[in-house]
């Protein structure tokens, strides 16, 4: 299910850019995740989970040269665990796609990712999921293997609570996203220079979006499900087990998502005034990644108002970055990035004790009672942000320097479809080009003909004009409002020629009041229909017989 998550990625993606960039998010959005495959597999999973190195990275398992020797525990040998948490590694790869979406080159965005995956985002794993210095189950172990997690270094502290990736996940993704996008750049014409005002470059596909989103949702239960690791369990009365405790996490990332785009929509309807379906869908996402670090340790009705405060949260940080003239087209700054954040410190703000245990974290405590969790939390917060915004920075300028960040301004403007992969993902805007090219040399279009008029007929047009690939552009009335159509080679239109320029169901003129004719050759109502081959007015029909 974490996998699928990359499809409602690349589907959310390509519902945002412009057509000209389809065929480039997607191809990204599928390479990530091979790229995160072979390199989270030779270096990554060494970094995030090996043998601990000073509290700060792993050192041994690389290439899982480890396996066959229960490297994974409870008898496993440690495969099950690769593929669950290279999924995540995807993940984090495929967070910045959007925001550097449109102008980035390919060869730029692979090295990013290459770095992202094997050393960036591992080194992060480590410490809170590792053996590292932030970790709730392993930090700073003794020779028992007893954890040792800041602050107190014993059993009365958990170490950062991040159960399914607000920070670790999210936040690297989000924090390299934003990184990313100010070091690129914003696309031609996205801003202007005099006023700073924000141009929409696309409406793009709303149904992509909504279908990426709603995939996205779906992957979130196996994202937080999942990172439970076990059905098993509970049987010692304190902590839920496994099966129990995955149910608690499948609801209270439901109420938070629902929030969330609930929350998002409210405000977006009382500030603007319309009802806004791109902000309800990155609301629910907003919710999501909110909700993510506490799924397990927070009540039903705190994930609710987790939700909430993310939805607000998204909406505010996706105006602060037309404020600082930051194009992020899919907002995978303010969603993964600034949610992520208020997840985190939401975890100190709203957890308790009694989940903390129900959740079967190691150490049996008042740290949330007393208000050291949310201490531990914000730390966790600002070291990810430092570190993410340092590597990713130096980085992205390494690649600047070097091979080149940005697509040339000719590049961009036609689209990187065209020149790096060979043309556009759909052909219908190249032969819209073509076809208007064509219309704008042979043909004058006649004015729209007035109300109740009938068909008229260009003069300008011949019958072997009718016969081509752009077909004829009649003028009719219906319903008293004047309407033009054109059509190229299939005859797909209400009111347009058909393939060989002769009217009939598929293709020919027809009005709704009986003016133009069903095949271009007689009227519904006694008025005469026109013959597309030649232009003469043809006889009426009525009452079935020729008038």
């Amino acid at each position: 299910m974490v996998f699928f998550m990359q499809a409602g990625f690349a589907m959310l993606e390509a519902g945002i850019v412009q057509p000209k960039n389809i065929t480039n998010i997607l191809f990204k959005n599928v390479t990530d995740a091979c790229i995160a495959a072979i390199c989270f597999w030779l270096l990554g999973y060494g970094f995030a989970y090996g043998k601990d190195q000073g509290g700060f990275i792993g050192g041994s398992n690389f290439a899982l040269s480890d396996s066959f020797s229960n490297s994974g525990g409870a008898k496993s040998d440690g495969y099950e665990d690769w593929f669950f948490k290279w999924a995540f590694a995807a993940v984090v790869a495929t967070i910045v796609t959007g925001a550097v979406a449109e102008r980035t080159k390919v060869e730029a965005y692979f090295t990013y990712t290459i770095v992202l995956t094997a050393f960036i985002y591992p080194v992060v794993v480590h410490w809170g999921w590792g053996s590292g210095w932030l970790s709730a189950w392993g930090a700073f172990p003794t020779a028992q293997g007893v954890a040792r997690p800041i602050f107190r270094y014993d059993q009365r502290s958990n170490g950062m609570i991040d159960f399914a990736g607000s920070g670790i996940v999210h936040m690297v993704g989000g924090f390299s996203a934003l990184v990313g996008a100010i070091i690129v750049g914003p696309r031609v014409g996205r801003f202007d220079p005099d006023t700073r005002r924000p141009y929409e470059l696309t409406a793009g596909n709303k149904a992509l979006q909504a279908l990426g989103t709603l995939i996205l949702w779906f992957g979130w239960y196996g994202f937080n499900c999942g990172s439970t690791l076990i059905l098993a369990g509970g049987e010692d009365g304190i902590n839920a087990g496994g099966g129990k405790l995955a149910g608690k996490v499948a609801m209270t990332t439901t109420l938070s998502a629902a929030s969330g785009g609930l929350s998002c929509v409210f405000i977006t309807l009382v500030v603007e005034g319309e009802y806004d379906i791109t902000m309800l869908l990155k609301g629910v996402l907003g919710g999501l990644v909110g909700i993510s670090a506490n799924c397990a340790v927070v009540d039903p009705w705190h994930a609710a108002f987790i939700g909430a405060i993310s939805g607000f949260v998204f909406y505010v940080g996706h105006h602060l970055l037309f404020l600082l003239r930051i194009d992020d087209p899919c907002d995978s700054s303010v969603v993964h990035g600034f949610c992520g954040v208020w997840g985190m410190l939401a975890t100190g703000i709203f957890c308790t004790d009694k989940n903390i245990q129900y959740a079967a974290y190691p150490n049996i405590n008042d740290a949330c009672g007393r208000g050291e969790q949310f201490g531990v939390q914000l730390i966790g917060v600002l070291v990810i942000i430092c570190w993410t915004v340092a590597t990713a920075g130096f980085t992205f300028f390494l690649i600047t320097v070097t091979v080149g960040l940005r697509v040339d301004i000719d590049t961009e403007e036609e689209g990187i479809d065209l020149s790096t992969h060979g043309g556009p993902a759909d052909d219908y805007q190249t032969n819209l080009k073509t076809n208007a090219r064509s219309i704008d040399a042979k043909i004058v279009v006649p004015p729209p003909a007035p109300m109740f008029q009938g068909p008229t007929f260009n003069p300008m047009m011949n019958s072997r004009d009718a016969l081509g690939s752009v077909g004829l552009m009649p003028s009719m009335g219906m319903n008293g409002m004047a309407m033009d159509g054109n059509m190229g080679m299939n005859g797909m239109g209400a009111m347009n020629l058909g393939r060989n320029g002769v009217g009939g169901m598929d293709g020919g003129l027809y009005s709704s009041n009986g003016m133009g004719g069903i095949d271009g050759s007689m009227g519904m109502n006694g008025m005469g229909g026109i013959d597309m081959m030649t232009g003469r007015q043809s006889p009426a029909f009525a009452g079935g017989r020729m008038m």
